[in-house]
């Protein structure tokens, strides 16, 4: 009896995962994205401008073309979108969604060992909110507690796949930086734990400068052992591989993009000197809330910025930040971007990007490519997403209103062609979700003791249990 209760308890278990796993805009028949046609509405491209009452038709995932009057193909899904507004999927910059609560490593200085690819979470739950907010691609990172912390992930939300679905084929490899207060562990003191360096600005500069010094001579070490190879000399050894150093030496390579958390705006000119002197270009500047400052140092260096919108004071290092930053920055060629850093906020990057236009100036497609096209060209990404061209990977968001209206909301959500979020199918199977709860919690294994549930046990006892059970069912069955 406790066999067949155990096993049915894991069929439900299991139903409701499957379930779950399907709640996007449609259930997923093996991932395979249906021929769209979106027709007459007001396409949002983010490269070329507005265009109003026009067409976009979607096939095997990719946008084949976009205009007026096209002709839907047999058994093409139609969206009637008149009067609605199509835009790119949104592009999170900085994200630690999906990440399962893994996302620093602070017993080092420098991890660039650790990879954030390795503990993604396909089934947390803001992977569906945030396609519910129009957000269809993000830059997963590393926390900021080190002054090198581990790779970065580039994926697309796809909702309801297996975890090896949503790294973007191609994307570039990233590395998290950290400056200031984070890796200084200044507001992490604990009181009888060993304290960690650097313990200051000058140790996090020091720290950085020393793990590029070796890791300049470990690739020396390799181009020594692999010249000498070329010759045909015998019996070499070749060095200890050091999974700490290669993801530097890629950074030397330019192979790897850095992407550095920061604040002010004297370890932004640290950082950029410090790459000049080891040939290296920073890709993005992270929060660089200070970066109104040095807005002429980063746009020669050739770093990008991406920045909060109106969030400060929430530390020392952040009482200097300004609603301007992100314009002053645009406007210094600067390509610049607003970022989530928080799973909720990531569900309503427009309306982030909506308030440069209030502090500012910024024109409306400026607005809009700061959460597009600008995100996927910091990522490297920008030949594939970004903006709404044929040849495109479809992540395509039909909004309700403007996107950069605070009426708007997403009506559906495409990923790579798939319709990944429907308003309309979420708000129907509410009343379904709704009843399944109740009978959940109603279930025997969901109520508490009082209530004649099973008193909980430690894992031991669960396991003893099963093994007197089964030992029992081995005599009864030898018996028999």
């Amino acid at each position: 009896m406790k066999r067949l209760l155990t096993l049915a308890f894991l069929l439900t278990l299991a139903c409701a995962v499957a379930s779950a796993q399907t709640r996007g805009g449609q259930a997923r028949a093996g991932g395979a994205a249906q021929d769209t046609l979106i027709r007459n509405a007001t396409v949002l491209t983010a490269s070329h401008g507005a265009l109003p009452a026009t067409d976009v038709l979607i096939r095997n995932g990719k946008i084949v073309a976009v205009g007026q009057n096209l002709k839907a193909p047999e058994g093409a899904r139609v969206v009637d979108a008149t009067g609605k507004f199509v835009s790119p999927g949104i592009i999170d910059p900085h994200s630690h969604s999906m990440m399962d609560g893994s996302v620093n490593e602070c017993t080092k200085s420098v991890t660039s060992m650790a990879n954030t690819r390795d503990i993604l979470n396909p089934t947390a739950i803001d992977i569906y909110r945030e396609l519910a907010g129009g957000t269809t691609a993000a830059l997963l990172l590393h926390g900021s507690c080190n002054s090198i912390g581990g790779q970065s992930t580039t994926v697309k939300l796809k909702w309801g796949h297996p975890a090896a679905d949503y790294p973007v084929p191609g994307a570039p490899p990233g590395i998290k930086f950290a400056l200031g207060e984070n890796p200084k562990r200044s507001n992490f003191n604990v009181p009888g734990l060993q304290g960690r360096y650097p313990a200051t600005r000058m140790g996090v500069e020091e720290t950085i400068r020393d793990a590029f010094m070796r890791a300049r001579d470990y690739r020396a070490d390799w181009d020594d052992y692999r010249a000498r190879t070329a010759r045909g000399e015998k019996n070499l050894i070749p060095p200890r591989r050091d999974l700490e150093l290669e993801p530097l030496v890629e950074v030397l390579e330019g192979k790897r993009y850095v992407h550095s958390h920061c604040y002010r705006a004297d370890e932004i000119l640290m950082l950029m000197n410090l790459a000049d002197e080891f040939g290296f270009k920073i890709r993005t500047l992270q929060h660089v809330l200070e970066g109104y400052k040095v807005a002429s140092e980063i746009a020669k260096h050739g770093a990008m910025g991406s920045t909060f919108t109106d969030f400060w004071g929430y530390k020392l290092e952040a009482y200097d930040a300004i609603p301007y930053n992100a314009a002053i920055m645009t406007r210094h060629g600067i390509v610049t971007t607003v970022n989530s850093d928080s799973d909720e906020r990531a569900r309503r990057l427009n309306i982030e990007a909506a308030k440069t236009m209030r502090y500012g100036g910024l024109t409306e497609e400026e607005a809009l490519r700061l959460v597009t096209l600008n995100p996927a060209i910091q990522l490297g990404i920008d030949n594939r997403t970004g903006s709404i061209d044929v040849g495109k990977d479809a992540d395509i968001v039909v909004w309700s209103a403007h996107p950069l209206s605070v009426y708007s909301h997403p009506e559906l959500t495409f990923v790579d062609g798939e319709l990944l979020f429907d308003r309309q199918a979420d708000i129907a199977r509410r009343p379904a979700l709704e009843a399944e709860r109740k009978q959940l919690e109603q279930a025997e294994a969901n109520r508490a003791p009082a209530q004649g549930g099973t008193p909980p046990r430690a894992p031991g006892a669960i396991r003893r249990a099963y093994a007197d059970d089964d030992d029992k069912q081995d005599v009864e069955d030898n018996q028999r």
